[in-house]
């Protein structure tokens, strides 16, 4: 792709238009999405034009944006995040029969957690995660997870970062983080006790595909609730999961 005069690529101004979007901001005027994006007001409204043409934005007749379907299409065509949020719905609908709260499913994305279903009952506690929200690593027991599993570069370059706190009792030292990472990988699961709210105890397990952890399945129970229930019934889904999983290839 062409380069503009900035330096940045068609693909690199594309991408942050769609990035100006998230879980809360789903809609956007083309002014919000050039401020946002950064970009000069002409050059965002030519790249917005050209995405809604094509189907990956939508604008409505109040003349608001928002992602386009043709986007969750192409998004949803043999994507391994697809494979696996099928094979493991049915078991977090069990988790979540027993629980009661809040069950989500979490992967590693760009240094993050990027959350792919959540099943929530309508009396559950505080939970802050959204699907296709992110959180640092540093600051969820599915995160937690996810980075004591990771490629050790990568922990070591997020453990080297700085590390985020979303609450008072996020984790943000790193010798502490490593040996809670080490615990995690020696114990297979981690209870994160007002990692993100003071009210709330996140609990999660690693899911694996032929060996290798690809997800997190967490439960968000309230601060004082047992841990131990969650526990047996998230390992128990994780690995009926991976078996669907292996089946699935």
């Amino acid at each position: 792709m062409a380069n503009s005069r900035s330096g940045d690529s068609m693909t690199e101004r594309i991408v942050r238009v769609l990035d100006t979007f998230t879980s809360e901001r789903t809609m956007q005027t083309a002014s919000e999405i050039a401020r946002r994006a950064g970009l000069p007001s002409s050059s965002a409204h030519r790249i917005i034009a050209e995405l809604i043409g094509q189907g990956l934005l939508e604008r409505d007749d109040e003349h608001r944006i928002r992602l386009g379907m043709r986007l969750w299409e192409l998004a949803l065509r043999g994507s391994s995040a697809l494979r696996l949020r099928q094979a493991a719905l049915p078991h977090m609908e069990r988790v979540q029969a027993v629980i009661r709260e809040h069950t989500q499913l979490a992967v590693l994305e760009h240094e993050e957690a990027l959350f792919l279903e959540r099943l929530s009952h309508p009396d559950a506690g505080a939970n802050i995660t959204r699907i296709a929200g992110r959180l640092p690593l540093n600051a969820s027991s599915s995160g937690l997870v996810l980075l004591a599993f990771a490629d050790p570069e990568l922990r070591e370059r997020v453990l080297a970062g700085p590390l985020r706190a979303v609450s008072r009792e996020t984790v943000t030292d790193a010798a502490t983080l490593t040996s809670l990472l080490a615990s995690i990988r020696r114990r297979g699961h981690v209870s994160a006790p007002g990692s993100i709210e003071a009210v709330s105890t996140g609990v999660a397990v690693p899911v694996r595909d032929h060996g290798e952890v690809v997800a997190a399945l967490s439960v968000v129970l309230p601060r004082d609730a047992a841990t131990q229930p969650a526990i047996d019934a998230l390992l128990a889904a994780a690995k009926s999961i991976e078996g669907d999983l292996r089946s699935s290839r």
